[in-house]
């Protein structure tokens, strides 16, 4: 049980907003599964941390991302994505971003792939964003902006996502006599409680064939299958590039991992206290990447890999196009030398190690690609 006494000081009223509401729903409805309580905190129309305005990426925000940190990311990703192109034949193609967040990924990306003037031509590239106000700072009559991915209405070619599964709602879950779940109750302060978990996350775990020793708390994440199912049913033939923080059952479910894994995010400081900050912190959990394999080969995707992120991008050539980034930069030796360093060390080694790289395709066979020459 987390204390948020210190959470009922008046000086923010929009925290206090959202900490109101979820108190009101609990005190009306009773107690709310730890899923309701995340998609609540994330993801409020008025009030979630995602939803609101204000940076949550880079030193002034909450946490960094791979894009934040500099455009050889987005490069690297193009690269990918030509030959992507050209294995589907070198025409029309449509690249479909879910979360693409102030679009940096996104302007690098096609930053690189002018280069291909011929490939250029021929690229559409759809952003998938529910909010209507979302910051995204950078636009090209290549880029189209979509509430869902119901509403493209080209063909899709494939579907890229940058650490958006590991913010996806989860349920919490602690195995005693029998697999319980999570929820949350409000009576002074928040506090939790269990209750028999339902079939379906039950169903989960025999899925995936996995046995959780008594006492153990995890995650599961049945957004991620929803989604996984829903960009399958839109992929004809193409690719899905999932890039996120997390691991493999036989990984994830070990015995040093027996807290669970979800972390709150708040001006660059990480805690696993979620009933602090309630609005105003990230909230993240593990993704599963067995999950999303399973279902998405009952969803009719092929594996085509899985590999860390360190492995992808030296496969594609990252460091030479963070010198050639680097390079245009007006910036003295010295600088450049540090900058070089401190990247390569965070991407390539630090989240490089934590980070994996999924890549599955639909109706192609015996596809080939450079990302996932260093293939697990």
């Amino acid at each position: 049980m987390y204390d948020n006494k210190e959470n009922n000081s008046p000086s923010n009223s929009r925290w206090m907003g959202l900490s109101d509401i979820i108190i009101s729903k609990i005190q009306s409805e009773g107690p709310i599964s730890f899923h309701t309580f995340m998609d609540l905190c994330l993801y409020h129309p008025d009030y979630g941390y995602y939803t609101t305005a204000g940076d949550k990426i880079g030193r002034d925000g909450d946490f960094i991302t791979s894009s934040s940190l500099t455009p050889a990311f987005g490069a690297t990703i193009g690269k990918q994505m030509e030959e992507i192109w050209h294995i589907l034949g070198k025409k029309d193609f449509t690249i479909v971003e879910y979360g693409a967040g102030q679009g940096l990924l996104c302007h690098d990306m096609l930053e690189y792939l002018k280069e291909n003037s011929r490939l250029y031509d021929h690229i559409r590239y759809c952003i998938i964003e529910k909010r209507k106000d979302a910051p995204i700072k950078w636009m090209s009559d290549k880029v189209h902006c979509y509430r869902t991915i119901d509403d493209i209405p080209w063909p899709i070619d494939c579907i890229f996502s940058n650490e958006l599964i590991d913010n996806l709602p989860v349920h919490q879950v602690v195995m005693e006599d029998a697999l319980m779940e999570v929820y949350i109750d409000y009576d002074q302060e928040f506090k939790e409680l269990l209750r028999p978990a339902p079939s379906s996350l039950q169903h989960y775990f025999h899925q995936l064939h996995v046995t959780l020793p008594k006492g153990y708390r995890t995650e599961i994440n049945l957004d991620a299958i929803n989604w996984i199912r829903n960009a399958s049913s839109h992929l004809k033939k193409g690719f899905i590039i999932t890039i996120d923080y997390g691991a493999l059952s036989e990984e994830l479910y070990k015995p040093r991992h027996h807290c669970g894994s979800v972390l709150c995010y708040y001006k660059h400081q990480v805690s696993d206290d979620y009933f602090c900050n309630i609005g105003q912190q990230d909230i993240t959990a593990h993704v599963n990447f067995s999950a999303l394999q399973h279902w998405g080969a009952l969803a009719g995707l092929n594996t085509n890999g899985i590999t860390s992120l360190s492995c992808f991008l030296q496969a594609l050539g990252f460091k030479a196009l963070l010198r050639t980034a680097n390079e245009r930069q007006q910036k003295n030796i010295l600088q450049l030398a540090q900058e070089e360093s401190y990247i390569s060390f965070t991407l390539l080694i630090d989240m490089g190690s934590k980070y994996q790289v999924l890549i599955q395709s639909k109706n192609i066979s015996d596809a080939e690609l450079t990302g996932l020459q260093f293939n697990r």
